[in-house]
């Protein structure tokens, strides 16, 4: 079932499938670059650190070496020069770890950023399962990060004896010269064999970081089904917002009506087009368009028209013209000026707001 359900994923994740994937903790991220971090903080410490520390420590046991008879051994005494020893010997060494708590917070932050993961805090008990434990000791990912563990080891060994080896030559003759020179030259392999070892880890790394990254974009794909749920989640599902849509078309409808009983004239195609105006010669420079409609919505104005004492004018080409160039509550544009005035003056002389100019007219 699992590999039919992967088979499916053949969508690339979106940014919220993404996004999703680092609120909950899950980002691509290898344990092989940290190693590779610390194995590099630890070829700075031997290059750079090494001798102030070194002399740091040699300074603090100086004192036990050259006078043991001058040390307290009274219990009180004892215990506080273990605590000062262990004081001085955490200063001494905090550059070391200093730059390793640095190099480890940068290995993780370089990999995937700053990430605020609440759910990683919160334990999950699910998880204290002795049944699933076995499980994932004995799954496919532990095995394989087992036998990826013993041939990193193994390559690394390899690679950093057959470099070291060479400068061990003369360990047979470290008896014969002083501690400073072997010392010396313990130091100077131990920084060869660190160098191979990170040269060798930097190869690594950058392979495994590759191989997590793929990983984790696999894991995030999605199936064609997933990516459609996800847009309705999103966006809303279709009839849903079809029936939004629709009811805002009814109450901007009902709006509309309520506006017919204002006008002072309709405007008809007869049947399909009804065209509703408004206009007051004293407050208006145009007559303005209130309500509009085609086929039933158009007889439902000139029904209420009809209740309201508002006169009819059949107007085909005007009605159509208006119809389409015109929205509610825009004013009547100067191209049709001609023909509404012809309307209105028509419509004011029925009403005997303008006297009659002649037969007909």
């Amino acid at each position: 079932m699992a590999e039919d359900d992967d088979s499916q994923k053949t969508e690339d994740p979106t940014d919220k499938r993404k996004q999703k994937s680092r609120t909950d903790g899950q980002v691509a991220s290898s344990q092989e670059v940290k190693s590779w971090a610390a194995l590099l903080g630890g070829a700075f410490g031997l290059l750079v650190l090494a001798p102030g520390v070194a002399n740091n420590v040699r300074i603090i046991g100086a004192k036990f070496i050259e006078t043991p008879d001058a040390i307290p051994m009274d219990q009180e005494n004892f215990r506080l020069m273990f605590s000062g020893l262990l004081f001085d010997t955490i200063v001494a060494l905090s550059p070391v770890l200093v730059l390793l708590l640095l190099l480890g917070i940068a290995s993780n932050v370089g990999q995937t950023g700053f990430i605020w993961a609440p759910k990683k805090i919160v334990p999950d008990f699910k998880k204290i399962s002795l049944l699933k434990g076995v499980k994932r000791m004995f799954s496919l990912r532990s095995v394989n990060e087992f036998v990826k563990g013993i041939l990193k080891l193994t390559l690394v060994t390899i690679v950093a004896v057959m470099v070291a080896a060479p400068l061990m030559n003369d360990l047979s003759l470290f008896i014969e010269r002083s501690i400073s020179d072997m010392l010396e030259r313990l130091l100077s392999v131990s920084i060869w064999f660190t160098l191979a070892s990170v040269a060798v880890m930097t190869v690594i790394a950058v392979i495994d970081f590759s191989y997590q990254k793929y990983s984790e974009f696999k894991q995030m794909k999605m199936s064609k089904q997933e990516v459609k749920d996800e847009n309705k989640q999103s966006e809303g599902d279709p009839m849903v917002k079809a029936r939004i849509r629709q009811i805002r078309m009814e109450r901007a409808q009902q709006r509309m009506m309520s506006s017919v009983p204002d006008a002072d004239v309709i405007i008809t195609n007869p049947t399909h087009y009804a065209i509703a105006l408004k206009y007051k010669m004293e407050e208006m420079q145009a007559p303005i368009l209130v309500a509009k409609g085609m086929d039933s919505l158009a007889m439902r104005i000139r029904e209420v028209a009809e209740e309201n004492d508002i006169p009819i004018v059949e107007n085909p080409p005007l009605a159509r013209a208006l119809y389409a160039s015109v929205e509610i509550d825009e004013e009547v544009p100067a191209e049709h000026y001609m023909a509404v005035a012809e309307v209105i003056g028509y419509v004011m002389r029925m009403r005997g707001d303008l006297p009659q100019t002649g037969p007909g007219q």
